[in-house]
């Protein structure tokens, strides 16, 4: 059986209640039939099940800092969205974070992503288009997809073709970094993600209680991320134009 059908997931943390009325809102505005993904609470995640999906060092370059409970949680989300895709038997999902709203551009971005959309598709609807360079692949219109190099962070919003959910779930049985800097390597997922511009998004946690995945760090731990981060950017970037 080959579906058709295009869903949204919305993933959303229940105990995050200051989030319900995006969440309505999201409901609402979305052309297409919605579901709630009851994301996954790294307060409540089992320490057994966290050794048995994270492993430090597992992929090439080194992610150089160990994840907290709230990023193994966040991915450990991402993953039940992809299974859904797969489980529902759909030609793609449209996944969004809770902490995005859609602005004018939206309309157009969508119907670009599902115009150019194929079963192995990852299309990124990003929030800082700005950050990403790339070749153009399709335009429609004012919106058009690149193939950026590398792939810009974030995971607000992005439509995930069925055969993309399926190698994405065989990729990440085990984790070593958070779900947007594992999207950034097409070497280790075998999905290749691309990006609408205009993405037709804005991230608005913000205004909706701050980040539900943000840790507070010492200022040693900040001076570390500070240096290392870069280097590690650097490394993804290196690799990403190789495979370009």
């Amino acid at each position: 059986m080959h579906s058709t059908a295009i869903k949204a997931f919305i993933i959303h943390l229940d105990r995050a209640t200051d989030r319900l009325g995006q969440v309505r809102e999201l409901t609402s505005q979305l052309p297409v039939a919605t579901e709630i993904i009851d994301a996954v609470d790294g307060r409540m995640l089992d320490p057994t099940e966290m050794q048995r999906v994270y492993r430090r060092h597992l992929h090439k370059p080194h992610y150089p800092f160990a994840l907290s409970a709230n990023e193994i949680a966040c991915f450990l989300s991402h993953r039940q969205a992809w299974q859904a895709i797969v489980d529902r038997d759909l030609a793609a999902g449209l996944v969004l974070e809770d902490d995005v709203a859609l602005n004018e551009d939206f309309p157009a971005a969508l119907a670009t992503a599902l115009a150019y959309l194929q079963p192995d598709h990852f299309i990124r609807l990003p929030f800082r288009p700005e950050r990403e360079h790339g070749p153009e692949l399709f335009k429609a219109g004012n919106a058009c997809i690149i193939k950026p190099a590398p792939v810009g962070l974030g995971m607000v919003a992005q439509l995930v073709g069925r055969e993309a959910a399926k190698r994405l779930l065989s990729a990440t049985e085990q984790l070593d970094r958070p779900v947007d800097t594992t999207l950034q390597m097409n070497w280790v997922t075998g999905v290749v993600p691309l990006s609408v511009h205009p993405g037709g998004v804005r991230e608005v946690s913000a205004h909706l209680g701050g980040s539900t995945i943000k840790q507070h760090r010492s200022m040693l731990d900040r001076f570390v991320h500070e240096i290392l981060r870069p280097l590690y950017r650097m490394k993804v970037k290196h690799t990403s134009h190789k495979q370009h």
